[in-house]
């Protein structure tokens, strides 16, 4: 089974084959005698009876939990920036809380098995609309004195959405298909973005603008249009790790893991699309 490069969708369930171990087998005693050799009485074999599990999952499953946890990101997005917008000095601590807090809760998510849990997604959302508030008047704002901040952010929405639904158009259509080899691509150009980035962000300690890919020059306007087309690319994997989990029958909680992976993915390239922007409003 393929393993999507969002770690939200690692270690998807496997549809069971087979029935239980001993399902069907005589109960206890049966066919045994007393030491008066008289056989023991017997009662009438009841089969089974398997607990109804939890219904499995549906795409209607996915967009329901999807849609509320971008609306909980969405309304804290809004009171983040009204609050910076009234008082710039909170920029920095809302950010930074809500980027610290939504990096820990996916964390947790990911590595302590509990993508299906509906509070953890939801807090996340929360956080993370903190920071998107945040870092959004930062980059429209703050950067630019107020000029084309409104339009930059409707700008950065719809580009995100714009993406999400071409690419869901791409992959019902088949036009990519999702391959073991077209996964190892798309994850390699993650690692390698990721610790381009790393480096970046270590060499601004020493040398201003570091290697040049944040400080809004030609070299940063490519590098951010890469990186938009992995996170593109990213979602491909992300349906189709969505596809596996409905084949596999998953339970219905399993549509919170969809639901926080499309979100951490949309999230990174909304981010993405309003630095470009920003990029481009200040050239």
């Amino acid at each position: 089974m393929r393993t999507s490069s969002n770690p939200i969708f690692r270690n998807l369930p496997q549809q069971q084959r087979g029935g239980y171990a001993g399902f069907g087998t005589p109960p206890a005693g049966a066919g045994q005698f007393d030491q008066y050799g008289q056989p023991y009485p017997q009662q009438p074999y009841q089969p089974y009876q398997q607990v109804p599990a939890t219904r499995p999952m549906t795409i209607d499953d996915v967009v329901t939990k999807t849609g509320i946890t971008l609306g909980v990101v969405t309304v804290m997005a809004i009171i983040s920036y009204a609050l910076t917008a009234m008082n710039s000095a909170l920029a920095g601590p809302l950010a930074g809380i809500g980027a610290l807090v939504a990096f820990v809760l996916v964390m947790v998510a990911s590595f302590g098995g509990k993508q299906d849990n509906p509070a953890l997604v939801l807090s996340y959302a929360a956080f993370e609309g903190l920071f998107l508030g945040a870092i959004s008047f930062v980059f429209t704002n703050v950067q630019f004195r107020g000029v084309g901040g409104g339009g930059l952010i409707a700008q950065a929405v719809l580009g995100t959405f714009g993406v999400f639904f071409g690419m869901l158009v791409v992959y019902k259509t088949g036009a990519i298909r999702v391959t073991p080899r077209f996964t190892r691509m798309v994850v390699a150009a993650i690692i390698g973005v990721v610790v381009l980035m790393l480096g970046n962000l270590v060499a601004s300690f020493f040398h201003a603008g570091g290697l040049g890919l944040r400080d809004g020059g030609p070299m940063s306007i490519v590098f951010s249009l890469i990186v938009i087309g992995i996170a593109a690319f990213s979602f491909l994997l992300d349906f189709d790790a969505a596809d596996q989990l409905i084949r596999a029958g998953a339970p219905e909680r399993a549509a919170w893991r969809v639901a926080l992976g499309l979100t951490v993915t949309l999230v990174w390239l909304y981010l993405e699309i309003l630095r470009l922007l920003s990029y481009l409003q200040r050239n």
